[in-house]
C-alpha cells in the first residue's frame, strides 16, 4: 500500500489532538479550550498496510469558516481530495456535528470517532453506535475504548478494507432509538464562573495565590529555588575551586556554574507558574474568561478570544504568537502580536528575580508589580491601535472538569524537559561563546574582562544605558543577549557582576526595559510566519526603541521620588479615558447627524 494521508477533522475541543497523540505517539499540545491546534500537524505512522501520514487539523464549526485557523483547515481538506478522514465528534454534540461530517467527508472514505463517552453516559445520554454505523454506512468507534495498539489496528483495517464513498447529497436524521443527548442544564459551578462578579475576583485570586506560593520568601517556590542554587554555589563550586588551571577554573566557574547555574536555579519557580497555566487550560476556566472578557476587551480593540493568546504569553511568547491564528482576522492578529511582548513570559522571570533584590526586599511584590505593569502596557498599546469596527465573537464553552492528574503531570514534565533542553543547548552555547570572548584578547591570551575581545567589540554600546545610571558595556551586552533567549540576561548579569551593583532606580528601569523590549529570536521568527518578515522586524525595532525610552522615563520619574513614578500610569489612564470619551462623543454626533439629515 502506498503512503496516504489520514485527516483528523471535527469541531474545536472535540479531542482531535488527543487522538493524534494516541495514534502517532506524538506530543501535540492538547487543551480544554478553542485554538490549541492552529496549523496542520503531520506525523508519519507505520502500519501493517504501509506508511500513513496522520494530519491533525484545527477545529471547524462550519465550512464557511470565520477564523483564520478554520479557513486553514477547510483549505487543507479541499486540497487533499480523496484522502480518508477520521471525523472526531463529542458524543453529546453528534446531532450538531453530522451536517459538518457530511460536508467535509463528501467524496471520500470516512470513519466517525466519538469522544467523551464516559461523561456522556454519566449525564444520561444514549447512543447506539452499531445502529448509527449501519445507517451511516461508515465505521463508528468510541475513542475511549482503544489503546494505541488497538487504535492502530482499527485504523489499519479501515484503510485496508474497501469503504463506501460518502455522497455530498446524503442526508441523515437521528432518531430517539439511536441517539438521545445528555441532560441539558447549567451547573452551580458554571453559573458562578459565567458571572463577572465571581469569575474575575476568583481568577485574580488564583494568580495572586500562585505568585504568593511561588515567590514569597520561605514558601515552596523560594525554598526549592534556594535548594537548587545551593547545589551550584556551594557543592559544585567547591569542586571547581580545586582545579589548578586558572583558565579551566574560570571556564567551569564563570562560563558554566555562575551563568547556566544562575538560570537553572529559577526552574522550580518557572515550573510552578507552568503548573497554574496547565490547570487553567485543563479545567475549562479559560473559555469562561474569554466569554466574560469580550465586552471589556472590545473597549481596547480586542475580543474575548484574545485572552487565550495573552494568557499563553505568560508561558512562552513564541507559542502565544502561534495561537493568534485562532483569531478572526489579520487585523486582530496583528494587534495581539504587538501586545504580546509586554506580557511577561517565563523566560523574563529569572531577569526580574535577579534584579528585584535591588529595589524590593520581597520578590513577590516586585514580580506582581512588573507582571501587572506588563498587562497594563499591553492593553494601552491595543487601545491606541484600536479600530471602530468590531468583529463577531463566536465561542463554544469547553466543559468544566477536574484537571486530570496524569495529563497535568505529563504536560508539566514536558515543559520542564523543554526548559532544560533549552538551557543545555542554546543558553549553554551562548555562555561558552560569551566566556571565550570575555576571557581572551585578540591574540588569544587569557586576560581580564576589561581587556578582552568582548569589551572592545561592545564598548560603544555602553552609552545606551548611561541615561539610567549604567555606563557599562556589560549591561548592554546582557540586555541584547536577550534577543537570543531572555534567560541569557540573568545568566550574563550573574557571570559579569554576581549581584547587580547599580542601585534600585537603575535596577527597576532596567527591569522595565526588559519587560517592554522585543521578545527573543524565536518569537520574532514566529511573528514573521504570521505577519511577514518585514513587519516582524519593524515590530521588533520599534518595541526595542520604545522600551529604551520607557526605561529612561522610568528612571527620570523615580529620580523625583517613588511617588512620582505613579504619574506615568495616571497620565496613561487619563489618555485612555480621554480617547474613549472622544470616540463616544464622535459616535453620538455621527448618529444624530444621520437622523437630522435623514
Amino acid at each position: 500500500m502506498q503512503e496516504v494521508k489520514l485527516l483528523l477533522a471535527g469541531n474545536p475541543n472535540a479531542g482531535k489532538s488527543t487522538l493524534f497523540n494516541l495514534l502517532t505517539g506524538g506530543h501535540a499540545k492538547v487543551g480544554n479550550w478553542h485554538g490549541v491546534t492552529v496549523g496542520a500537524l503531520e506525523k508519519r505512522v507505520k502500519l501493517k498496510s504501509g506508511e500513513v501520514t496522520v494530519c491533525d487539523l484545527p477545529g471547524i464549526y462550519a465550512e464557511d469558516a470565520l477564523s483564520m485557523e478554520e479557513k486553514l483547515a477547510v483549505d487543507y481538506i479541499a486540497r487533499e481530495k480523496g484522502a480518508p478522514m477520521l471525523f472526531v465528534s463529542e458524543c453529546n454534540s453528534l446531532d450538531r456535528s453530522l451536517p459538518l461530517f457530511f460536508s467535509l467527508a463528501a467524496e471520500r472514505r470516512a470513519m466517525l470517532v466519538l469522544t467523551k463517552q464516559k461523561r456522556f453516559l454519566r449525564e444520561g445520554g444514549y447512543l447506539d453506535a452499531e445502529a448509527l454505523s449501519s445507517e451511516l454506512r461508515v465505521p463508528v468507534i468510541y475513542a475511549e475504548q482503544f489503546n494505541r495498539k488497538k487504535l492502530r489496528g482499527r485504523v489499519d483495517d479501515f484503510l485496508s478494507s474497501p469503504q463506501k464513498i460518502i455522497s455530498v447529497r446524503e442526508k441523515f436524521e437521528l432518531n430517539e432509538k439511536m441517539f438521545r443527548p445528555a441532560r441539558a442544564g447549567i451547573s452551580r459551578a458554571d453559573k458562578l464562573l459565567t458571572s463577572g462578579w465571581f469569575c474575575f475576583p476568583f481568577f485574580v485570586f488564583l494568580l495572586l495565590a500562585s505568585f504568593f506560593l511561588t515567590f514569597y520568601p520561605n514558601l515552596l517556590g523560594d525554598l526549592m529555588k534556594n535548594a537548587l542554587e545551593s547545589l551550584f554555589t556551594e557543592k559544585l563550586s567547591g569542586y571547581a575551586d580545586r582545579i589548578a588551571s586558572p583558565v579551566l577554573k574560570s571556564f567551569v566557574q564563570d562560563g558554566i556554574l555562575s551563568s547556566v547555574g544562575g538560570v537553572l536555579g529559577f526552574l522550580p519557580q518557572i515550573a510552578l507558574l507552568y503548573f497554574l497555566l496547565i490547570l487553567l487550560e485543563e479545567s475549562g476556566l479559560l473559555s469562561r474568561l474569554a466569554y466574560l472578557t469580550d465586552g471589556a476587551f472590545s473597549k481596547v480593540g480586542l475580543n474575548g478570544r484574545a485572552i487565550f493568546s495573552l494568557l499563553m504569553g505568560f508561558g512562552c511568547t513564541a507559542a502565544a504568537i502561534t495561537t493568534t491564528r485562532g483569531l478572526d482576522d489579520k487585523r486582530m492578529q496583528r494587534r495581539v502580536i504587538l501586545c504580546l511582548p509586554y506580557i511577561s513570559c517565563s523566560a523574563k522571570l529569572p531577569v526580574y528575580l535577579a534584579l528585584s533584590a535591588s529595589f524590593f526586599e520581597n520578590p513577590f511584590v516586585a514580580v506582581v508589580l512588573l507582571y501587572s505593569l506588563g498587562v497594563f502596557l499591553a492593553l494601552f498599546v491595543s487601545l491606541f491601535l484600536k479600530e471602530n469596527k468590531r468583529d463577531p465573537f463566536v465561542l463554544e464553552l469547553a466543559p468544566l472538569q477536574i484537571p486530570r492528574p496524569l495529563f497535568v503531570v505529563k504536560s508539566l514534565l514536558f515543559q520542564i524537559k523543554q526548559f532544560i533542553i533549552k538551557v543545555a543547548t542554546v543558553i549553554l552555547a551562548f555562555f561558552l561563546f560569551s566566556w571565550t570572548l570575555s576571557s581572551f584578547d585578540f591574540s588569544f591570551t587569557f586576560c581580564g574582562t576589561e581587556e578582552s575581545m568582548l569589551a572592545t567589540l561592545c564598548g560603544a554600546f555602553k552609552y545606551l544605558f548611561a541615561p539610567i545610571g549604567m555606563n557599562d558595556w556589560r549591561v548592554a551586552y546582557a540586555a541584547f543577549s536577550g534577543l537570543i533567549a531572555k534567560e541569557n540576561v540573568a545568566g550574563a548579569l550573574a557571570m559579569f557582576f554576581g549581584e547587580f551593583p547599580f542601585g534600585a532606580r537603575s535596577a527597576f528601569a532596567f527591569a522595565v526595559f526588559m519587560l517592554a523590549t522585543s521578545p527573543c529570536v524565536s518569537a520574532i521568527a514566529a511573528s514573521a510566519r504570521e505577519v511577514g518578515k518585514l513587519r516582524a522586524v519593524l515590530y521588533a525595532v520599534v518595541q526595542t526603541g520604545s522600551a529604551l525610552l520607557l526605561s529612561y522615563a522610568t528612571y527620570f520619574a523615580l529620580s523625583f521620588g517613588t511617588a512620582c513614578f505613579f504619574i506615568l500610569p495616571a497620565l496613561a489612564a487619563f489618555g485612555i479615558v480621554g480617547k474613549l470619551t472622544f470616540e463616544n462623543i464622535r459616535r453620538k454626533r455621527k448618529n444624530k447627524s444621520r437622523k437630522f439629515h435623514g
